[in-house]
Parts: structure tokens; C-alpha cells; sequence
């Protein structure tokens, strides 16, 4: 463990503040702040002093929904725990929460073993993990409750997917009771996924098979009629639901609405639907599948609403649903028949500055950038103020970010294990310079300086964001 570090002169950004202070890290945590040029902060003496002049600091990111590793279509998520943890450093992401999966028939405990034996010591950020639950029966429901207990206090179903993670309304309601009692969130996946392969199985008969007609068939009002469903389910269950990857204005219109009823209903969107689109799916030579994720990219017009849903948080998180596959060899899978092409798209690296470049370009504030990307993922899932703040007794999870700076981002330079950047030649103002985990140097002065096994299993609390 480093002893005491200084990061001086910098402007210190959290979601309720900006301010020029001088911060003081001691034994992996923030220890004080003081305005800079104060004899307070003056006074500080420390082993590294890192100069921050002209630049943000900011907390580390929190992204609270990654697959790492996670099996698909006959085929893995092309991102290791330490690859991916890698490149979220890379993008100035400090913690991940990862997803756990139960296997049919089989119990929770088995699937989250099985997910900490896949990242332990492999990690350079810290990281959590929510509950995939694909199979809801009286055992599950009191494993739930043991869950909670000992920190993974999130539990993800799907309305898509029948025969893989599919729950029907019964059983969303049942784990809902559960979580009403227990305290857990429930995390929907709201697709009719019932409606969506009756759809699949018409378009593939009629020879549409290219990867475009994967967004046809995810129509935006099966995302809202699932929505719509899930917030209800919710309601009779008396339990509050945080409902993942929103990408339809019409399942943002019924957050909207549910929210103004006084529901404790919450959203998540991912920066592919801020700025890619359905145009993306549509290039040609195959190319669209770079971009087949579930759910789909909509038509462009859908973005004004999102954009307008994070400003009036109507949606509280932009996380990235980072679950990559290679171009080749893994999205081929699916090359004349849509409905194989592995789901995922990669993004891990990509969050924390395209969200800056909707600050530069005005769309949010600098605050509300640290609010949906660090601060209010670590409130929803029960990390704050320990991560998502620069505060005294926070874990000193800090970025030095140049605001300046620009970059152009590809794969060829990118650090996510995959073949293509999804936002390949698209210009962006502002980079990364240094992250320190916990206190430790991970990226120092664009050159990783981390190692696997820093990054530690992180037990969570329940939500801290409800009314």
C-alpha cells in the first residue's frame, strides 16, 4: 500500500459540486480536501504529488452492467475479467458490477461461485456482481434472500428469451414479493420476448435475414408493452424495479408516467442508444452486425427522448452493457440467419468519454455527467459514498481527466479485447490521463500501470436511491 498522495490543482468534479480544490489520499482512501493555495492544503505533505492543473478530477466510473466472459449463442463474451477490467481503467471506470448467471435447474449459490472463481486475482478495478435468476422456485426464492444478506443485493430477469433466461409474469412476480421483503432490486430485461420470436420466425420464412431486421423485429412497442408490464408487476408486488438497457421513447414515455405516480421505478440507458442508431444496423456487407444487441438500436429520433429522460432523470444511469464478440468468428455466427448473431456490442472503454462529449456538445452538465455515470449507479446499487464521490472516507477511486484533449476512437488503439470499436473514426474531446484505484496508479499519464488482482470483490449494500 502507497502511503499519502496529493493530487493538486485540479478541478475537483462530483454530482453536487465543482470546485478547485487540492485532494489528500491516505492508505487507498480520500482523506481530506482543501481549496487549493489554502494553508491548509499547502500544508500537505505526501510521498507522490500528482498536478492536475488545468484538469478534472473526478471520481472513478461506475458501471453497473458487464458481461464479462458471459456464454451467448454457443460462444463467450470475448472480454476476460482481466481484459475488461483493463480496458474500463483505460476509460476511466473504477468499478464494474458483473452479472452472475444461474443455469436452469441448478441454484444461485452455483452460478455466483462460478462467477467468482472467473474473476478473482484476474481484476485491476474493483468489482461487484448482480443475479441473473432464470429459474424462480422455492428454493431460488429463499436463496434470494442469502444473496442480499451477503452483498449481492440486485437480481436480473428477462422477459426475452424464452428457453435460455425467460421468466414469465408469475415468477417475475414471485422473485418482486421476494425482493418487497428482502430488500433486493429487481433489474428487468423488458422485451416481449414471446411476441419477438413469433416475429423472428416470420421474417427469417419471408428470406429477410440480414442483421438490420433484427431491430425490425424488436419493435420499440414490445419494449414498451414489456415495460409497461413490469412496472405493473412491481406495483402489486410492492417492490421497486430498476429496468435495464431503455432504448424505445415509448418505454422511456412509461418510466415517465410511472414515476409521476409516485413509483419507485428507475432506468437505465447505454451510450449505443445515445449515439448509434438503426442506420448502423443497416451497413452493408454484414457490417450491421457490429452493432446487434438486444435490446436494439432504434431509429434516431428515439435519442431526443433519451437525452431528455437522462436531463429530467426520468433515467438515473448510463451504464454500457459492455458484452463484446469479435466480427469475425463470433457475429458470423449469424451470417444468413439474424437470430444467430451473438447479442453484445463492446463499450466499456467508451463511456466515460462520450458522455464527456455530450457535455462539450451541451446536452448535459458536467455534474450531471458524474451524477449518471458514477454517482447515482453507486447510490442505485448500494456502493455510496464509498464509490461514486471524492469525499473523506471514500476509497480513492480518482481520474485526472484532460478536458482538452482529443481523440479518435478504433480499434486499433482501443484495449477491449475485441476486433472492432463501434465507434470506430468518431472524434471526441477528452481523455483519460491517470486513474488510481483504491489509491494505487492504474493508468499513469496514458501508460497502465495496474496489474491483475488489485481490482476486489466489492460486497453492496441495497439500494440507497429510493424515495
Amino acid at each position: 500500500m502507497t502511503g499519502r498522495t496529493v493530487i493538486r490543482g485540479g478541478l475537483v468534479i462530483t454530482a453536487s459540486d465543482e470546485l478547485h480544490a487540492d485532494v489528500l489520499i491516505e492508505d487507498g482512501r480520500i482523506a481530506a480536501l482543501a481549496a487549493a493555495g489554502t494553508s491548509a492544503a499547502e500544508a500537505w505533505t505526501a510521498e507522490r504529488t500528482i498536478d492536475a492543473t488545468g484538469k478534472y478530477v473526478i471520481p472513478g466510473g461506475v458501471d453497473v452492467h458487464t458481461h464479462m466472459e458471459l456464454p451467448f449463442g454457443g460462444t463467450f463474451a470475448s472480454d476476460t475479467f482481466e481484459t475488461g477490467t483493463r480496458a474500463a481503467a483505460w476509460g476511466g471506470t473504477t468499478t464494474i458490477v458483473d452479472f452472475a448467471v444461474q443455469s436452469v435447474g441448478r441454484s444461485l449459490r452455483e452460478g455466483l461461485d462460478a462467477w467468482h472463481a472467473k474473476a478473482e486475482g484476474n481484476c485491476s478495478i474493483d468489482y461487484g456482481f448482480h443475479m441473473i435468476v432464470s429459474d424462480v422456485n422455492e428454493d431460488t426464492l429463499k436463496e434470494l434472500d442469502l444473496l442480499v444478506e451477503e452483498g449481492v443485493t440486485s437480481f436480473k430477469q428477462f422477459m426475452a428469451y424464452p428457453g435460455v433466461f425467460y421468466s414469465d409474469d408469475g415468477q417475475i412476480l414471485r422473485a418482486m414479493q421476494r425482493s418487497a421483503e428482502n430488500g433486493g432490486l429487481i433489474m428487468m430485461h423488458a422485451e416481449n420476448g414471446i411476441a419477438i420470436d413469433v416475429l423472428v420466425e416470420q421474417a427469417l420464412a419471408r428470406g429477410e435475414t440480414d442483421p438490420r431486421y433484427h431491430g425490425e423485429v424488436r419493435k420499440a412497442l414490445l419494449e414498451a408493452e414489456a415495460t409497461h408490464r413490469a412496472i405493473r408487476l412491481a406495483q402489486v408486488a410492492g417492490a421497486p424495479l430498476y429496468v435495464v438497457h431503455v432504448s424505445a421513447m415509448e418505454a422511456v414515455a412509461e418510466l415517465t408516467r410511472a414515476r409521476d405516480e409516485g413509483l419507485n421505478v428507475f432506468g437505465e440507458t447505454c451510450p449505443q442508444y445515445l449515439f448509434l442508431s438503426t442506420d448502423n444496423l443497416a451497413e452493408p456487407d454484414f457490417e450491421g452486425a457490429k452493432y446487434v444487441c438486444s435490446t436494439p438500436l432504434r431509429p434516431r429520433e428515439h435519442q431526443v427522448q433519451l437525452w431528455k429522460g437522462l436531463r429530467t432523470n426520468d433515467l438515473q444511469v448510463v451504464s454500457t452493457d459492455h458484452c463484446p464478440f469479435c466480427f469475425v468468428g463470433q457475429k458470423d455466427l449469424g451470417r444468413g440467419d439474424f437470430s444467430k448473431i451473438p447479442n453484445g456490442m463492446p463499450g466499456i472503454e467508451n463511456r466515460m468519454d462520450l458522455l464527456h462529449q455530450a457535455v462539450v456538445e451541451g446536452r448535459i452538465t458536467r455534474r450531471r455527467w458524474i451524477e449518471i455515470a458514477c454517482a447515482s449507479p453507486a447510490r442505485m446499487f448500494g456502493m455510496y459514498p464509498k464509490k461514486g464521490t471524492i469525499a473523506p472516507g471514500a476509497d480513492a477511486d480518482v481520474v485526472i481527466y484532460d478536458p482538452q484533449a482529443t481523440q479518435v476512437m478504433s480499434a486499433e488503439t482501443h484495449h477491449m479485447n475485441v476486433d472492432y470499436s463501434a465507434y470506430e473514426g468518431r472524434r471526441t474531446t477528452g481523455r483519460v490521463e491517470t486513474v488510481l484505484s483504491r489509491g494505487e496508479l492504474v493508468i499513469t499519464e496514458r501508460e497502465y500501470t495496474g496489474h491483475a488482482g488489485h481490482g476486489v470483490y466489492t460486497p453492496r449494500s441495497t439500494c440507497q436511491y429510493l424515495n
